[in-house]
């Protein structure tokens, strides 16, 4: 049964979100972000402006914002997450690689942060293009011996996509770094919860509410594999590199729709 905090939360919407990083969350908000980490000094707080774009501009157009968010949300969330790293607990750090010295030494401080953050969001974007759209391609061309139907071949398909992103989430919340991680998260859920019910800050009223949020970024990713496979299905089945072709130019429309969901 619903308690009353949870229901004050339907009465009180925000623009507050947030991330878990190593050893702490960050939080964002309508004007500033802020990252907090329990390091090897105790409790760090970092607060910066956040830079928006004017109201009128065409990058808050619906089915336009979802993209440039999405992007905009890796890049900060890239950054937050190795600023972590440097404030990490000792145990926790790694030393950095010769090539990792080499590059910083070459680049400069403030270059090798950019390109590693470039690196960064150009990997996991080319990951889960290829573990959650690829892959399932490749999978479900098995099936189109036996499968005459189009429609149906792209649905196999879109469950493939589905079994294998769930199956990602369930092993990846075993490993225990991960699972620290994801603690801070649903901490980060709880406390935004508690700031839509409009209670102060404390520990006690943040750990009684939910740690599942609809606006997180969990949910992003769950909507997004929904909705391509309705909007993949109506796709001609054709051979694999016309339909990678497809998925691609399609996926833009495929955030679009899924954050104006969310």
């Amino acid at each position: 049964m619903a308690n009353k905090e949870t229901e004050n939360c339907e009465k009180f919407k925000t623009m507050i979100g947030g991330q878990a990083l190593i050893e702490g969350i960050m939080m964002r908000g309508p004007e500033k972000d802020a990252i907090v980490i329990r390091g090897k000094d105790g409790l760090t707080v970092e607060v910066s402006p956040r830079k928006l774009n004017p109201p009128d501009s065409w990058k808050n157009w619906p089915f336009i914002r979802g993209i440039f968010n999405f992007f905009d949300a890796q890049i900060v969330g890239v950054k937050a997450l190795l600023r972590s790293a440097d404030l990490a607990p000792d145990e926790m750090q790694e030393e950095p690689s010769k090539f990792d010295k080499w590059l910083e030494k070459k680049l400069g401080s403030e270059a090798f942060q950019k390109a590693i953050v470039g690196i960064a969001v150009a990997m996991g974007l080319l990951l889960s293009i290829g573990l959650f759209f690829l892959l399932p391609m490749v999978i479900g061309g098995f099936f189109d011996k036996i499968i005459t139907s189009t429609l149906l071949l792209n649905l196999v398909e879109g469950v493939i996509r589905m079994v294998i992103f769930m199956a990602y989430m369930i092993l990846v919340s075993r490993m225990p770094d991960m699972k620290r991680v994801f603690s801070y998260h649903g901490a980060e859920h709880k406390t935004i919860f508690c700031y839509e019910a409009g209670l102060p800050l404390t520990v006690e009223n943040v750990r009684i509410q939910p740690r599942h949020h609809p606006r997180c970024g969990t949910s992003f990713l769950i909507l997004v594999v929904i909705v391509s496979v309705f909007l993949y299905s109506v796709l001609p089945w054709g051979s694999i590199g016309l339909r990678v072709l497809f998925k691609l130019l399609l996926l833009p429309l495929v955030m679009g729709i899924s954050y104006e969901l969310l």
